[in-house]
């Protein structure tokens, strides 16, 4: 039985304090760097003549943000005032953050981004031309980017060809976890089914630790919970895992096994991204992958298709097998 103390209680408010206190510190040392690096010119204002520092004054930023000078500076001082969702905008607009700064500022003030905060992929572009043309250079491997919630960001044409409807899918159901834990059992991709879900939760688990308390991970768990009872289950199982290579086999309607073999690879220039390579662990896989390719198999379907196909979204391809 867990006993909780008045010291441990204590000891938690302590170091939550604690926590909000250095969050508000980088969120004060974060906007005067931003300011900073916009001239008066950048937004239209006259340079003026005499500046003691570089970039904008907070006055002027409150001003273009249309918030109370008194509070933006409160704010940028690091105390402790909230802020809501939309004054938050109103500062990366005029600060002209991008995405990566605009979900920093989002989780160093403690407010839900409302672009995240339902565990879907940000509308925005997030693949440069140089990733996708890498990953379209395996031209007989299948490979994908997914981030450390396994959203799908970009893939290439044998990935697509191994599962069509998963590139399909509508963006905020394009992910790994969420399409394998609410696919019918019958017609589910993976033949070694319960090591892999086990596995791929672990690895959830693993990243969840980098990123507790941030409102796009606190509400995909909860969606994954209210949806799949194993992923519940499995969730509070406590398991860790790496991403590290594991055997993964497939199978699709012409072909009942398909072995893999999945390398993860880091993508810098994408913090918390990373590059996955399917290699055919034999040369039935190799050439099974190759006939996908051709364009062998398309439209076929696991015989529970007429159950299961009517799932498709208007304009959606539910072409089997739909998961990663």
């Amino acid at each position: 039985m867990n006993i909780v103390t008045a010291t441990d209680t204590i000891n938690g408010a302590v170091q939550n304090t604690g926590t909000r206190q250095v969050r508000r510190s980088e969120l004060a040392a974060f906007l005067r760097s931003r300011r900073e690096r916009i001239t008066p010119e950048d937004v239209g204002l006259p340079p003026g003549l005499r500046r003691r520092t570089a970039g904008l004054r907070r006055e002027e930023v409150a001003q273009l943000a249309g918030v109370g000078v008194t509070w933006y500076t409160w704010l940028e001082q690091g105390r402790p005032i909230n802020a809501s969702v939309q004054v938050l905008d109103a500062i990366a607009r005029t600060l002209r953050l991008d995405l990566p700064e605009r979900e920093h500022l989002y989780r160093l003030a403690d407010v839900p981004d409302p672009a995240t905060a339902n565990g879907a992929i940000p509308d925005c572009p997030r693949i440069s031309p140089e990733l996708q043309e890498i990953l379209d250079s395996l031209t007989t491997l299948p490979a994908s980017i997914i981030n450390e919630r396994f959203d799908l960001l970009a893939w290439n044409a044998a990935y697509a060809a191994m599962w069509p409807g998963m590139v399909n899918a509508a963006p905020a159901n394009r992910n790994t976890l969420w399409t394998v834990f609410t696919h019918p059992g019958c017609c589910h991709p993976y033949v070694n089914r319960d090591e892999q879900l086990s596995t791929l939760v672990a690895q959830l688990r693993g990243a969840y630790g980098r990123h507790l308390g941030e409102p796009a991970w606190t509400s995909f768990v909860a969606r994954l919970q209210a949806a799949s009872e194993q992923f519940t289950r499995l969730w509070a199982e406590q398991h860790v895992a790496s991403n590290v290579t594991y055997l993964k086999i497939f199978r699709h309607p012409q072909h009942p096994r398909m072995a893999m073999t999945t390398t993860s690879l880091g993508v810098l220039s994408l913090p918390g991204t990373r590059m996955v390579i399917y290699n055919p662990a034999d040369d039935g896989c190799r050439e099974a992958v190759a006939g996908l390719l051709r364009g062998e198999g398309n439209g076929l379907h696991f015989p529970c298709w007429p159950t299961h196909g009517s799932k498709a979204g208007p304009g959606q391809k539910a072409s089997a097998p739909l998961p990663w």
